[in-house]
């Protein structure tokens, strides 16, 4: 199942700064760019920490390596959106940078850069849904149970053989690009229960 990459999101022209830079022009940095945070990077572009608006809001009159919060959270090009929006919620940052397997600055991508994905049409994420999810993951056909998408929010209905295939819909239809929720409305022909709370939410960070 194709999931959009960071970077197809990332900004790669990024502002960053030395660990030896002053209090004055970091700030100076965030302001003449509106930015929210920049990276610290050493010599060799390898990122070190993050210096936030309230990192310099705490604290003055001190260097970037004083001021930064380390180790700084960071994130790889070919890791899914899905999962950057997951450590940003996790971790409670705005930006992450985005480096190679060498801890090299490449990018950044903000939580606005990731709203983007929310985008998506929802005939779009439904045929994601039918074809990415029902036939070539899960082996069955397209239509095996009802997708329904309204605004991101997708409904799942219908009867499969097992809990687990359910299960497993579910956790799948919640990693498409674009879901908000997904409400479980599936039964199995195990016992004709139903499997889960009415609705779980995708990305708690954008609902």
């Amino acid at each position: 199942m194709k999931h959009m990459k960071v970077g197809g999101l990332m900004t790669d022209q990024v502002v960053a700064a030395v660990p030896t830079a002053s209090f004055k022009d970091v700030a100076k940095l965030l302001a003449e760019h509106d930015i929210s945070g920049v990276p610290i990077v050493d010599g060799d572009d390898r990122v070190l920490g993050v210096v936030s608006e309230s990192d310099l809001l705490a604290h003055r009159e001190r260097t970037a390596r004083e001021l930064m919060t380390a180790p700084a959270v960071t994130v790889q090009a070919e890791q899914s959106v899905a999962d950057a929006a997951r450590l940003m919620v996790r971790r409670g940052v705005e930006r992450l940078p985005v480096v190679d397997e060498e801890e090299r600055l490449v990018g950044i991508v903000t939580r606005r850069d990731l709203l983007c994905v929310h985008l998506r049409p929802d005939m779009e994420i439904r045929h994601r849904i039918r074809e990415d999810v029902l036939t070539d993951v899960m082996g069955l056909a397209g239509d095996a149970v009802d997708v329904r998408v309204l605004d991101g929010v997708v409904t799942l209905e219908g009867r499969l053989r097992q809990q687990s295939q359910a299960r497993v819909l579910v956790g799948l239809a919640e990693r498409v690009d674009g879901v908000v929720a997904v409400v479980d409305r599936l039964t199995a022909q195990e016992d004709g229960t139903r499997l889960a709370p009415a609705a779980r939410t995708a990305l708690g960070a954008f609902e």
